[in-house]
């Protein structure tokens, strides 16, 4: 065997150590760069065994010719370097390099000045252990998504040579009974009664845009963000359809300073069906459209704002709560929970789930499933009860 076996800063000097000091292996290797002999060392193991077992993959690693010295850069400086390919591969929208950005910062606060080459597998486990006391699991899924791309990175530049967080587990809380119950709550959306209010005072707002932009969010269903992407073209008045094909970025929310990605998942991309209502309300906006500013219309959005650009998500925002207080509505509600409203509408008119789902572009959604559950629940004891009774004729 090459190298030598020693237990650093052993102070009991037994073979079975009790002061918890650690086994380090110390091995030479040639120097590419000079053609020297150089001493190297792997240290941290519990046990001698541990140290032998790294030390026979090293060896086969030096007599394969496939050993790689790790380098000497921290976890902070190696993910500076991993955002800038990233963000510059071309693959990737703003949007998600925003959120990598947002999830980096967490994993940077924990590992910033300590070297790729010394954060071990318990380490990084203990690391994701840490967060489920501040962040959900998906949360903290996303952090360990953003963690395993750097990881893999330093393995393909050969700046470590294993991926030591590749078998890293995300920590699964376990739930009280009490927690199970309540874990999927229904968010609260408009009745149909509040929601004709709603409407009502849109049409009656003085802002031309107020009616055609929220009748459009309650009848389809659609996601805010692709709401603020319709172009004319999108809009097909004979068939009496909408083509969702892109949603609008804007991260600061400044006019202008806006993006169009694909949608959120491939189901996104889909035609809708459209109500004679909303046709209707969207074919005299386009009349008014025309008149008031056809030279100050870019790229033939349906939803513009003095400029000519898009309408933000923070517009559309703004102009619902002021439309909630003068429908004297004392709800805090977003745009999305339109999209909520027209869920429960559907499954209350007897629409499948399946249909649904179809319908707002998403196949697997926690929280409509929770809505149509809770709005179909009296007619699925309905259908329990005739049962019985049909069962008691016999």
């Amino acid at each position: 065997m090459i190298g030598s076996f020693r237990r650093r800063n052993c102070k009991c000097k037994k073979k079975r150590c009790t002061c918890g000091s650690k086994w380090t292996y110390r091995y030479h290797i040639v120097d590419p760069k000079t053609g020297k002999r150089k001493q190297k060392e792997t240290r941290g193991f519990d046990t001698k065994e541990e140290a032998e077992a790294e030390a026979k993959r090293i060896l086969v690693e030096l007599q394969n010719g496939t050993y790689i010295e790790e380098k000497d850069i921290t976890f902070q400086d190696f993910a500076s370097q991993w955002l800038d390919l990233y963000s510059k591969s071309g693959r990737v929208k703003q949007s998600t390099i925003d959120i990598r950005k947002e999830k980096l910062k967490i994993l940077e606060d924990h590992f910033a000045q300590i070297k790729m080459k010394d954060i071990t597998r318990l380490m990084y486990q203990e690391f994701l252990n840490s967060l489920q006391e501040k962040y959900a699991r998906k949360t903290i899924a996303s952090i360990h998504e953003v963690g395993s791309l750097i990881f893999k990175k330093a393995v393909e530049l050969e700046i470590i040579a294993k991926n030591i967080i590749e078998y890293a587990e995300i920590p699964t809380k376990k739930l009280t009974v009490e927690e199970l119950e309540g874990q999927i709550k229904v968010p609260r959306y408009l009745e149909k009664e509040e929601l004709k209010q709603f409407l009502e005072a849109a049409k009656l707002s003085n802002r031309a845009t107020d009616y055609p932009m929220f009748v459009t969010l309650a009848y389809t269903g659609l996601r805010v963000g692709e709401l603020c992407a319709l172009k004319w073209k999108d809009i097909d008045f004979s068939e009496q359809t909408i083509s969702i094909t892109k949603t609008l970025y804007n991260k600061n929310n400044k006019s202008g300073e806006h993006a169009l990605h694909t949608p959120k998942t491939k189901s996104s991309i889909r035609t809708l069906d459209v109500d004679e209502i909303v046709l209707t309300a969207l074919e005299q906006h386009k009349k008014s459209q025309k008149v008031v500013s056809l030279e100050d219309r870019k790229n033939d959005f349906v939803f513009v704002d003095r400029q000519g650009n898009p309408v933000s998500t923070a517009y559309v925002q703004k102009r619902m709560r002021s439309l909630l207080k003068h429908a004297k509505i004392d709800l805090h509600l977003t745009p999305h929970s339109l999209r909520h409203t027209h869920t429960s509408l559907l499954a209350e008119a007897g629409v499948s789930l399946e249909v649904i789902q179809n319908r707002l572009g998403h196949q697997d959604e926690k929280i409509t499933r929770a809505i149509y559950l809770h709005i179909t629940k009296p007619k699925r004891k309905e259908a329990s009860q005739k049962f019985s009774e049909l069962m008691r004729g016999i």
